[in-house]
């Protein structure tokens, strides 16, 4: 399944789970978990020695996911990414080679910002969804209030430190069309491989947007 940006990635679900993987044998049952409970668009995070492998493995055993890889830092990471078969791409920050070596491989990607000259920044390349990061330690939802004034054409994905618990208050932002959250899996329940505690975190996540 090919998407033509990140914001329709939205249209999947309230929340995208920012995902660690530390051992390539979990990566398959943990993307069955997530999309047994009606999470399918998954972020991987390029942060472990096997990261890519885990986004291969869930992208070819697991077609009902829409794998995408998180943490792109540099030009070698988003040819990476792509070669891996992710389908999107997620930055921390914004730079022009990353935008640009997107562009060049077709990966849609979600630039991370945290100030309003980064979104201006990232809103000069043609980018108008964007990855609040960390959106709580840099300001939250005030901060997300405060850019829809001079930004009311700018879409967010606010990420890091958002919990099950405020999710809903993120997601009831005009401006925020989902959000990103690692507690959908917690590593205590993959080292377990208690991919049924997954299963129903996801399925909790999956329903927040009926609760906003």
């Amino acid at each position: 399944m090919s998407i033509p940006n990140t914001l329709s990635l939205a249209s999947h679900g309230p929340v995208i789970p920012v995902i660690v993987i530390q051992r390539l044998q979990d990566a398959v049952p943990l993307a069955q978990a997530l999309v047994a409970g009606g999470v399918r668009v998954l972020e991987v995070t390029l942060r472990t020695p096997v990261a890519l492998q885990a986004m291969e493995a869930m992208a070819r055993a697991v077609p009902e996911a829409i794998v995408g890889a998180g943490t792109l830092r540099t030009v070698a990471d988003v040819r990476a990414a792509r070669d891996a078969g992710c389908q999107f791409g997620v930055s921390p920050g914004y730079t022009e080679a990353i935008g640009a070596a997107c562009h060049e491989q077709g990966l849609p990607l979600l630039p991370g910002v945290s100030t309003a000259s980064e979104v201006m920044q990232a809103n000069a390349a043609g980018y108008q969804f964007l990855k609040l990061f960390p959106a709580v330690a840099v300001g939250g939802i005030n901060l997300l209030k405060a850019l829809s004034g001079p930004f009311p054409d700018v879409a967010f994905c606010p990420t890091g430190g958002i919990t099950l618990e405020t999710a809903p208050q993120f997601l009831k932002l005009a401006n925020v069309k989902v959000c990103g959250g690692s507690w959908l899996t917690p590593q205590d329940a993959i080292d377990a491989g208690d991919w049924a505690r997954i299963t129903r975190l996801a399925a909790e996540a999956a329903a927040l947007r009926a609760q906003v």
